[in-house]
């Protein structure tokens, strides 16, 4: 059920992190890759190790996806290079903290069109095509800051909580067809964002905040996306898969 082999899979901020845990679980259930990240020394470094290390075949392009020429550009050589897509892991996105009433102009609008209108963009331009297959599977990387906050994260959190909205919106779209859209929140995971972000003394208060008392790990997110990327989640859409050690269990 978890076999997806045949399949094919644009996987976008792909080079470090969740998006390449998650790029390495598609290719090593063997689905076919396309690989997407702003600066193309890593992401051509990610692909091959990818690409060694599942024997799939990856291809990548370096593109900034708060661009919308970007994301066009990326979807036609998607769908050139490869076929078709199948799968669509949309997990690019960025956090600029600022108190609520010191949000530039250009910062809001910058996460907006980088953690959300890509992921619209995306899922538009490669739906058709999934429709015509009749199967499909879209994954929005989300964030517990979906769900609840903290101080100065007000463009981040209202971005992430938008991508749950539209993946509910979508997957009504989208069913009729075969095709599921989901989101998966991740809570407290060791990449670089929240590590350049948070002090030494908030990233152990964070950890210590978990029902398991630490940071995830990047990999840990494989599972979660395999499940949902496969005929195992057939039945699972319009949802959110919250994959966060249990750090929302905690009140106090």
């Amino acid at each position: 059920m978890f076999d997806l082999k045949g399949r094919s899979a644009l996987v976008t901020g792909s080079s470090k992190g969740i998006g390449k845990s998650i790029a390495r679980a598609l290719a090593r259930a063997g689905a076919e890759l396309f690989l997407c990240s702003r600066n193309s020394q890593p992401l051509e470094a990610a692909a091959a190790e990818i690409r060694e290390d599942s024997g799939s075949r990856v291809a990548c392009l370096a593109a900034d996806m708060s661009l919308r020429s970007d994301t066009d550009r990326l979807a036609e050589q998607a769908l050139q290079q490869l076929g078709k897509i199948d799968i669509l892991v949309n997990n690019a996105g960025w956090n600029i903290p600022a108190p609520i009433d010191q949000i530039r102009d250009d910062d809001w609008q910058y996460l907006l069109d980088l953690n959300l209108t890509s992921a619209m963009a995306l899922t538009r331009a490669l739906a058709p095509g999934m429709k015509q297959r009749g199967w499909g599977r879209v994954i929005h990387i989300s964030s517990i800051m979906a769900l609840a906050s903290t101080a100065q994260r007000n463009a981040y959190s209202a971005t992430k909580a938008a991508l749950i909205a539209m993946a509910k919106a979508s997957a009504l779209d989208l069913g009729p067809y075969g095709i599921t859209v989901n989101c998966i929140a991740p809570g407290p995971i060791a990449t670089e964002m929240p590590m350049s972000i948070l002090s030494a003394e908030q990233q152990d208060r964070l950890g210590g905040r978990t029902a398991l008392g630490r940071w995830g790990n990047p990999d840990e997110l494989m599972g979660p996306a395999l499940l949902l990327a496969s005929d195992a989640g057939s039945y699972i859409s319009g949802t959110c898969l919250v994959v966060d050690g249990g750090a929302l269990a905690r009140i106090f």
